[in-house]
């Protein structure tokens, strides 16, 4: 080496030489079908929203992905890694209002932002794959995808229930309703029937919740919130005749039907109860104005089931009655109640408030008699009472009739078979999972292909007439959907008669946008939603990364879309995701200033315990430390800290703090400490690169001797490269990055037996070994380091992954517990593998051992190899 290698680590030039080296050799491009003489492996992090910046949970998220890209693409594997971005969405419709900015132009100019910012950072993405949900080319084949599955019965239109803001007129989602009012206007909501499209989601239910058990390499909390989500339940429904119906009251409906888990349960009836929109409620409400305003109020609650469970449990009393099936001398009253809900089994309920807390609050709330019937284990029938707490376990049949006695599973199928003799039930498998309602009355959507016509109803927009592209000249100065007030976009002749008709002016829900780009990544530029040859042989995808929040929707509907596909030819495939991993938030302080005013970490210097406003001295209160968010402003922006550390200690830290699934802190201190690393570890092996000849290469055989300090450092280098193996392999990235530190301590130390007989060898193979390993994590200084030590071969990106040599794993000696009466006595260092007469006599012979075996009669010698010595002594 010349003397004009620099002492430390210029990240500020490396980095970007780097990035365009990378670029100019097509690093990382691969070809539109996996190779046949290598095996492939696609790796996906879960696509950005471009907001502008990207933030902490970003570098974490993507940074993991990378290191499972470089280092498969190191292990022999065609790694398909490609990135793109969720580019529809109610914030840039919200920009175009506030800022008087196009949705396309706030967009796109976003994208670029971030874009530069994930390119600074080293990510090894295939971007000539890169994909906008918001461009006509991505959308185009989605509105293709969704005639498709019209055609095959996967689309229905129908009215459903919708929260709708009555100042903004447009459609919110359950999470938009915040307090009953719309989250940006303040409106008090409504429900409200509208139109709206569905994709029918439950017509794979059964299966959906069957392939759940065909993913081993998904995390068990994410398959247990799936199934829990689509909620296969078997129970009964039971017909509840009306009991004597006011005169004047419709006898069209005779009766209500109830589906319930737990008829077992029946006996224990307190009331009836029924959803506000429950065609009984409807009847009742038409001649009852209290009724009536019951249930607009009702509707105010939104549709969730959060909003719902939270809510006061509240009724209305129809003064309508229902006789029981098993005891038909009695009836119960029926009740209106704001936490039925219609879209679940029938809509309608038979309450049991010993069984079931709302049910118990409720009838607490409204003083309805009730009486137990379920004794839980150990208790006293005689004096068991349900009065805060209900009892929804198993037990013992009591105050039930001719279920008395039965435990409650017995009792359940006796119920359901006396429901069914009577005629008055029927036991039924009932599915929580719904329809996907995907209509939005939205802008900046991908527009719903499809035509209404008076004469000839929906009729679908002909593939030749594909994409329906969004009018760009819109205005936002008006409340609700854009495309409902421009002058000419919806006019257009029905394709069918010709007759004028009008374009849907609805736009898909954003969740189908992320429901199969994953497909589409393996031909992006096609003409075709997918090319069948790419898609067959990159899909499924091997790693998925991204957050917990997205474990129900998001892969639930991907799930969905990839049967779908596959029912319209344009996938072979069920599962989209072979392997997923949800990765932990990235957390920080928050900090208030004396009005309680929030500040950036960057406004704040922290002083011991304390904090104070870096510019006023002013004190800082400091908060919790809780999720990264712009409400909090808890931000560190990813740009700050590349341009003052660099990207790889950016991407070090992220990766060393905590095991990635977990939550990790963002501290000021811990950067600047991965920073301190990260020079270390160049130094120690620039003075490798400066003092140890390239000819001491691991290529060259070493020497025949090693000294005892070269052997133990080639076998701390051999034992390293196997556990960042496993490491990675096992997605404990943070283990990874614990092996390189003990690893580069190990050659720091070497340095004082320099010239012993061996090290040099053993100290060039532990600095490549070095430079290889991370290369995954810090690419950029893994490059850098490696040019140092071969600048005229192939930088790390094209080198293979090292192999450990599997005689340098066996430890030269082993530590052998010795035990006298199973208890712990001292410790022996013996080879591997050692006679059992070699190593009980090196225990007998230890100093602690052999003192308290003095004088004793040993009964028994028990040698376990290589672990323990015990000795069995009389008396």
């Amino acid at each position: 080496m010349t003397e004009m290698t620099p002492a430390s680590y210029d990240f500020r030039t490396a980095e970007p030489r780097w990035q365009a080296e990378w670029e100019r050799a097509g690093a990382f491009d691969v070809p539109d079908v996996p190779p046949a003489d290598r095996p492939k492996y696609y790796v996906l992090e879960m696509f950005p929203y471009p907001s502008g910046q990207l933030h902490m949970g970003h570098v974490r998220n993507y940074t993991l992905g990378d290191v499972v890209a470089r280092f498969k693409r190191a292990k022999g594997f065609s790694v398909l890694h490609p990135m793109g971005w969720d580019a529809f969405g109610l914030p840039a419709e919200n920009a175009a209002r506030e800022r008087g900015v196009h949705p396309q132009t706030w967009t796109l100019d976003n994208i670029a932002a971030m874009r530069g910012t994930l390119k600074r950072l080293g990510f090894s993405f295939n971007w000539d794959r890169e994909i906008a949900t918001c461009l006509p080319e991505y959308y185009g084949k989605q509105q293709k995808l969704f005639l498709d599955m019209l055609q095959g019965d996967l689309v229905e239109r129908r009215e459903s229930w919708v929260n709708w803001d009555p100042v903004d007129h447009t459609v919110l989602a359950n999470e938009q309703v915040v307090d009953g009012r719309g989250w940006r206007s303040g409106a008090l909501i409504e429900k409200k029937k509208l139109s709206q499209w569905f994709l029918r989601i439950t017509k794979f239910a059964p299966d959906l919740l069957e392939g759940l058990s065909h993913l081993p390499r998904w995390p068990e909390r994410v398959r247990v919130m799936q199934e829990r989500w689509i909620g296969r339940s078997v129970g009964a429904r039971v017909r509840f005749g009306l009991h004597s119906p006011p005169q004047g009251f419709d006898t069209d409906l005779d009766s209500v039907e109830v589906y319930t888990t737990r008829p077992d349960t029946l006996f224990g009836m307190a009331f009836l109860a029924v959803a506000p929109d429950h065609p009984l409620a409807a009847k009742v409400a038409r001649d009852n104005a209290d009724a009536a305003a019951f249930i607009a109020e009702c509707r105010r609650l939104g549709t969730s089931e959060e909003a719902i469970e939270k809510a006061e449990k509240r009724g209305f009393d129809t003064g309508l009655r229902v006789s029981h099936p098993f005891m038909p001398d009695q009836s119960f009253p029926v009740w209106i109640a704001n936490f039925v809900l219609m879209d679940y089994g029938t809509g309608a309920i038979f309450g049991c408030p010993c069984g079931d807390q709302r049910d118990l609050d409720f009838a607490n709330a409204y003083h309805l008699p009730f009486r137990p019937v379920v004794l839980p284990p150990g208790e006293d029938a005689s004096t068991f009472a349900i009065t805060a707490k209900a009892w929804d376990g198993d037990g013992t049949m009591i105050n039930s009739g001719f279920l008395d006695g039965q435990d409650t599973k017995a009792a359940r199928a006796g119920a359901i078979s006396r429901l069914e003799g009577l005629g008055v039930g029927r036991g039924v498998e009932n599915w929580r999972l719904r329809d996907w309602g995907i209509s939005r009355q939205r802008y900046w959507g991908c527009p719903i292909p499809v035509i209404h016509c008076a004469a000839c109803g929906p009729v679908p927009v002909p593939d030749d007439q594909l994409p329906v592209t969004l009018p760009e000249d819109v205005t936002f100065d008006r409340p609700g959907n854009p495309l409902d007030h421009h002058p000419t976009w919806k006019h257009v002749a029905c394709p069918r008669c010709g007759a004028d008709a009008t374009r849907e002016t609805d736009t898909f829900d954003t969740f189908v946008d992320s429901s199969w780009y994953f497909a589409r990544f393996t031909a992006p530029h096609a003409a075709a939603p997918t090319v069948r040859p790419a898609a067959d042989g990159w899909l499924p995808v091997d790693q998925y990364i991204g957050g917990i929040e997205h474990a129900i929707l998001h892969l639930l509907y991907a799930r969905f879309f990839t049967r779908a596909m596959r029912e319209t030819g344009h996938l072979g495939l069920d599962e989209p995701f072979d392997g997923l991993f949800t990765q932990g938030m990235v957390n920080h302080e928050s900090y208030r200033d004396t009005d309680g005013l929030w500040l950036y970490p960057e406004e704040v210097e922290r002083r011991g315990d304390g904090a104070v406003h870096r510019e006023t001295g002013a004190p800082v209160t400091i908060g919790r430390v809780e999720k990264m968010s712009k409400s909090k402003r808890n931000t560190v922006a990813p740009v700050a800290i590349i341009e003052r550390f660099g990207a790889d200690t950016a991407r070090w830290f992220v990766l060393s703090d905590s095991p990635p699934e977990r939550d990790m802190e963002w501290t000021e201190a811990g950067v600047a400490g991965a920073a301190r690393f990260l020079q270390r570890l160049y130094r120690v092996v620039r003075i490798v690169a400066e003092t140890v000849p390239v000819a001491a290469a691991p290529e060259e055989a070493p020497e025949t001797v090693l000294s005892e300090a070269a052997d133990t450092l080639r076998r701390a280098t051999h034992h390293a490269i196997a556990a960042v193996s496993e490491a990675l392999e096992g997605f404990a990235i943070n283990v990874a990055v614990a092996r390189l530190h003990e690893l580069t301590s190990a050659l720091a130390d070497a340095e004082r037996a320099a010239d012993d007989a061996g090290m040099a060898y053993a100290r060039r193979e532990a600095a490549l070994s070095l430079c290889l390993l991370a290369a995954p994590m810090v690419p950029h200084q893994a490059e850098e380091m490696l040019a140092l030590l071969e600048p005229d071969k192939a930088p790390a990106v094209d080198r293979p992954w090292p192999v450990a040599e599997p005689e340098l794993l066996v430890a030269r000696e082993l530590t052998i517990a010795v035990q006298i009466m199973g208890k712990l006595r001292g410790t022996v260092a013996a080879p591997p593998d050692a006679p059992a007469e070699t190593v009980i006599a090196l225990a007998e012979n230890e100093p602690n051992v052999a003192r308290l075996l003095e004088g004793k009669r040993i009964v028994k010698r028990i040698h376990v190899p290589n672990r323990i010595v015990n000795f069995v002594i009389a008396g």
